[in-house]
């Protein structure tokens, strides 16, 4: 299982220097390299696209976060149906899950909802086309 940790000190909170470049290329690449059939970028986007919905969410109703984290959690629901339908490989939902598993509040979520679109620049880089 590869490394997902966010924080290179999680008792500081001090998120990892490379986790918005280095790790997040190399999960971009691993993740691209796995099915050409599977992981397409529409797909990926539509989980993007969840997170920063969730997000923007915890950001401007933080009094709701006890509602919103349940919702963070489904991800990994809606990631595992997506995989039954042979849309995603494991390898893209080990990555929402060992992330999603760090997220305990909305610090976390705003770190891990940072990797992903890191993720999806560096994922436009090695697949720049569905076909």
């Amino acid at each position: 299982m590869k490394d997902y940790s966010f924080y290179k000190d999680p008792a500081k909170r001090t998120v990892k220097p490379e986790l918005f470049s280095n790790m997040a290329e190399g999960l971009a690449k691993c993740i691209d390299q796995a099915d050409p059939k599977k992981n397409k970028r529409t797909q990926i986007r539509k989980f993007y696209d969840e997170v920063v919905r969730l997000n923007a969410q915890a950001r401007s109703y933080p009094q709701d976060w006890d509602k919103i984290l349940p919702l963070v959690n489904m991800i990994i629901a809606k990631a595992a149906y997506a995989e039954g339908r042979k849309l995603v490989t494991n390898d893209f939902v080990e990555f929402l899950k060992e992330s999603i598993r760090q997220v305990q509040n909305a610090e976390d979520l705003d770190v891990f909802a940072n990797l992903f679109e890191a993720f999806m620049g560096f994922y436009k880089k090695y697949r720049p086309s569905d076909n």
